[in-house]
């Protein structure tokens, strides 16, 4: 994608940092574009009063909680300034949707797998269809070397190599019968690789590199720390600093 090349240009000092700083740098990034908009692009002297009123209301309906005609009337009004500020709040918003949802299919790009580093072995598994039998080929340049058979028999619907090479981008190829689909891989000393799966219509399903799961942070249950959980925790410490830094309601 155009895009995806685009950010790997704008985004290459951070491809040379450790995971976890280019995440939280990325995490900071955006978090001070989103407050920036939102300071110059909304009324922040209204949007000031709007919080202050919804404060005062909100302490008014737990003052209330025995007086349950007045607490509702209260939880309206706090209701209409809740929409009153989140209307004025739609338009940073609109704005800086787009650009942080292409940041973000970047960053699943990027930062969810362990790239494949020169010489380290690594997998490549093809799934056929479900009456695929007999046996596959894979095929690679002179750059990558299969470990073991090129010739795999299908088992389960699937065949599976092992394989490590040179740094570089490789275009593998796996034949079954008279039909051949190619596979691109890359490997590097960074952190980038290609994606990982390519869906075909074919008796050959899907090829699928095996990457591990990058763990941004070695702590946590199953993915929280990936790059997904690291950069949603601390774009909210960065948020509410940055906010009370620039007085940002």
């Amino acid at each position: 994608m155009a895009y995806y090349d685009f950010l790997n240009i704008v985004f290459a000092p951070l491809l040379e940092l450790p995971p976890l700083l280019a995440v939280l740098s990325l995490s900071l990034i955006v978090s001070a574009v989103i407050i920036i908009v939102t300071k110059y692009m909304t009324n922040q002297d209204l949007m000031k009063k709007l919080k202050e009123e919804l404060k005062e209301h909100q302490r008014r309906i737990k003052e209330l909680r025995n007086e349950p005609a007045k607490a509702m009337e209260a939880q309206k009004k706090a209701m209409e300034l809740n929409m009153n500020y989140m209307k004025h709040s739609l338009k940073p918003t609109l704005i800086t949707f787009i650009p942080i949802i292409l940041i973000f299919g970047w960053m699943s790009s990027t930062f969810a797998y362990e790239s494949i580093k020169p010489q380290q072995e690594f997998s490549v598994s093809v799934f056929f269809n479900k009456n695929a039998n007999g046996e596959a080929a894979l095929i690679a340049p002179d750059e990558v070397r299969i470990t073991g058979d090129k010739l795999k028999k299908i088992e389960n619907g699937m065949a599976e190599w092992t394989l490590k090479g040179d740094k570089g981008k490789h275009t593998l190829e796996v034949a079954y019968g008279n039909e051949k689909q190619q596979h691109s891989i890359q490997i590097t000393d960074g952190n980038r690789y290609l994606n990982p799966t390519k869906k075909t219509d074919g008796s050959i399903k899907l090829i699928q590199t095996n990457h591990k799961k990058l763990v941004i942070l070695p702590i946590g249950y199953k993915d929280w720390f990936g790059w997904l959980g690291t950069y949603i925790w601390s774009s909210i410490l960065f948020t509410m600093i940055l906010r009370k830094i620039m007085k940002v309601y």
